[in-house]
């Protein structure tokens, strides 16, 4: 049996695919902190969003995020929850935020916002489940420091390759 594809189903296997290796390079980045991680596939979130469209962005980081625990080996661990969770709340504000902005928004300006938004859901996800605890909201502000920081670098970076991109035939 044969299933037919679709040109944006080979676009999204590769996106997916370029997503899936940077989230495996990144994870064997050592981390300042637990949680901690610059985000570069974020980068290929932001563009997928850019150029394709929300729901492709969608396709491309649930495939990430899937696949990327089943290599790594986090698959339904408390790892693969809290990316997930990250993933989850990242693709929310993206999509709202593309949604009521457009191409008003730039790829340092949607990177941040992912970010953000990332660690956050990642926060939250830790608190409810993992660790109910006063004493962790003291973390929060280290970790969103350290999410800013990681969204302007994966801005940056998302700027000039949609800037490289937007200029080629």
């Amino acid at each position: 049996m044969q299933l037919p594809t679709t040109r944006e189903d080979h676009r999204i296997a590769w996106l997916a695919a370029l997503a899936i290796a940077v989230h495996i390079l990144e994870a064997a980045i050592p981390s300042p902190l637990p949680g901690v991680k610059p985000g570069l596939a974020n980068v290929i979130t932001v563009l997928v969003l850019m150029l394709f469209g929300w729901r492709m962005a969608v396709w491309v980081t649930l495939l990430r995020v899937l696949a990327g625990s089943l290599v790594i080996g986090t698959f339904l661990s408390p790892t693969f929850l809290l990316s997930a969770a990250g993933a989850g709340c990242s693709l929310a504000v993206l999509g709202l935020a593309h949604r009521l902005a457009g191409a008003r928004l730039s790829p340092l300006g949607l990177c941040v916002l992912a970010a953000l938004a990332h660690m956050t859901g990642q926060f939250l996800l830790a608190w409810w489940l993992f660790i109910p605890h006063p004493a962790l909201l003291k973390l929060l502000p280290v970790l969103l420091s350290f999410s800013l920081v990681f969204g302007l670098v994966s801005g940056t970076i998302a700027a000039m390759m949609y800037q490289q991109v937007s200029r080629s035939p």
